[in-house]
């Protein structure tokens, strides 16, 4: 429910990766595609998509030379851009469909590009330096192929690939939610973090730390917890193991048919064959696809294993504030999930090492981890925890790149006129914050047809979206409950005061 169905021909979905920095020249036109799908569209097809795209984006730097193009709507398509890495650029072209249920927020869908590149580069590295390590492309492309279709996967339900539509405009992709803690237990999760760290001994260790879907602790800076969680989410936390799918809530439940991976590969264009230098900090050649579904399991030891990079071999990721590599430790019991990130610099004897930090987590931290999941288990509320009756709202904090909403439950009984509402209240306050380079604080309250008053306020890089429709009929009561709201649950970071 609430994502926008569209069916898997080629008009309704098209995806592109290229490089604004190869094929300039003649009969080189194709070294600019590194990634596009659908991948069995003729090569004239995909450079005719891409040469519009890029015609689009010299054009508009012309007037804009600091930020290119955003999006470009024609009749019937949309045209959505993401500059993911400089001249490297990511493009979603969706369809315009006449059904009421593909009416999207354009921002929204430039996060799942957003996403989906934080994501690789959290895995592979960065798409540039790829490129440099192999000049060709065969290496990136081998990559990035398997690596796209596979969170592509996540989109289709049937046959159909579902797009973030307005029924989820109460959400923001890109975002943690966190868990409120009771004092006594803050202080236990604080103790459980300090033996984490210290697992591999004098080398610092990070972690994050999960109940369900929410986020507990991270040791992380705001950026790299926002990937660990995202990823944590689709595939290691306990409901993504028990759903056999991506667990993300806030966008739907029920099993996923893989609908694209078995001919993502089949066609890549230029130098994709043979065998390639890893991108992951393998040498092996091999290639490696993170977002499979079903590869993750828990093992008697309470840590999940994979075969994704191999036999015995522990995953590694990239952490974006350091450029570090990190091994990664995943570790659950019960309904909590702990994710431990060792340096990869720090360990000499490779699985052997491994095994001993593993040890040591056991040993050292099975009591506080028990201890903790039964305190955050006897407060948990949950999944209507932080609904508050009479409203719908999402909470978002900028900096922190956090967000609360009211369950998707709650959210779901609202009219259609009013998700529509808010979802065109939200798309005036993207316009807006695109136009202005600095955070602007701002109000706009919109009454809708049926009566329902829907309602933004910006303050201080953090953002309230509200929609009220049991709301008095003067703009003074529905501004005075918002008040009452940001009272009680945001200290007053609303107020208007």
């Amino acid at each position: 429910m609430g994502m926008a169905s569209m069916s898997s021909g080629s008009e309704s979905l098209r995806l592109c990766v290229f490089d604004l920095r190869r094929g300039q020249h003649e009969g080189q036109e194709l070294d600019k595609i590194l990634f596009f799908y659908p991948p069995d569209l003729t090569f004239s097809t995909q450079l005719s998509v891409i040469g519009l795209s890029e015609g689009l984006i010299t054009f508009t730097r012309l007037f804009s030379p600091e930020a290119a193009c955003e999006v470009i709507e024609a009749e019937r398509h949309s045209h959505v851009f993401y500059e993911a890495e400089p001249d490297i650029w990511m493009v979603m072209v969706v369809e315009k469909n006449k059904e009421i249920e593909a009416v999207w927020r354009i921002d929204a869908l430039r996060r799942v590009l957003k996403e989906v590149h934080s994501l690789f580069v959290m895995f592979q590295g960065s798409i540039r330096a790829l490129l440099e390590k192999e000049p060709t492309g065969g290496l990136i492309r081998s990559h990035l192929y398997p690596f796209i279709t596979d969170y592509l996967n996540d989109l289709f339900v049937g046959k159909k690939h579902q797009l973030p539509s307005f029924r989820e405009t109460l959400k923001e992709r890109g975002t943690v939610q966190m868990l409120t803690l009771a004092r006594d237990a803050a202080l236990e999760v604080q103790s459980l973090v300090g033996v984490l760290d210290s697992c591999a001994g004098t080398v610092r260790c990070h972690s994050v730390i999960l109940f369900h879907d929410l986020l507990v602790s991270t040791t992380l800076s705001p950026d790299d917890t926002v990937d660990l969680f995202a990823f944590s989410v689709m595939r290691l936390t306990t409901n993504a193991l028990s759903s056999g799918t991506s667990s993300w809530s806030y966008l739907r439940k029920g099993s996923v048919t893989p609908q694209i991976s078995s001919r993502s590969t089949s066609v890549l264009p230029l130098g994709s064959g043979g065998t390639l230098p890893s991108g992951n900090g393998s040498s092996t050649g091999r290639v490696i696809r993170p977002l499979q579904h079903d590869k993750w399991l828990k093992g008697k030891d309470g840590f999940l294993v994979t075969d994704i990079w191999g036999i015995d071999t522990t995953p590694t990721i990239l952490i974006q504030k350091t450029q570090e590599r990190f091994y990664l430790l995943t570790y659950q019991y019960k309904s909590l999930t702990l994710v431990l990130l060792v340096p990869t610099a720090a360990i000499v004897n490779g699985e052997l090492d491994i095994s001993f930090v593993k040890q040591q987590v056991i040993e050292n931290a099975s009591a506080k981890i028990l201890k903790v999941e039964e305190k955050l288990s006897k407060g948990w509320g949950g999944e209507n925890a932080y609904h508050v009756s009479g409203y719908r709202y999402l909470l978002i904090d900028n900096d922190m790149e956090v967000s609360r909403a009211s369950p998707a439950g709650k959210v779901a009984t609202l009219a259609k006129e009013s998700l529509l509402a808010l979802n065109k209240l939200r798309e005036e306050v993207d316009t807006e914050k695109s136009r202005s380079k600095q955070e602007k604080d701002m109000e706009i309250c919109i009454r809708a047809k049926n009566n329902t008053w829907v309602i933004a306020r910006l303050n201080r890089g953090k953002e309230l979206y509200m929609g009220l429709e049991k709301a008095s009929e003067t703009l003074l009561d529905a501004t005075d409950s918002v008040q009452r709201f940001s009272n009680r649950y945001c200290s007053g970071a609303f107020s208007m005061d």
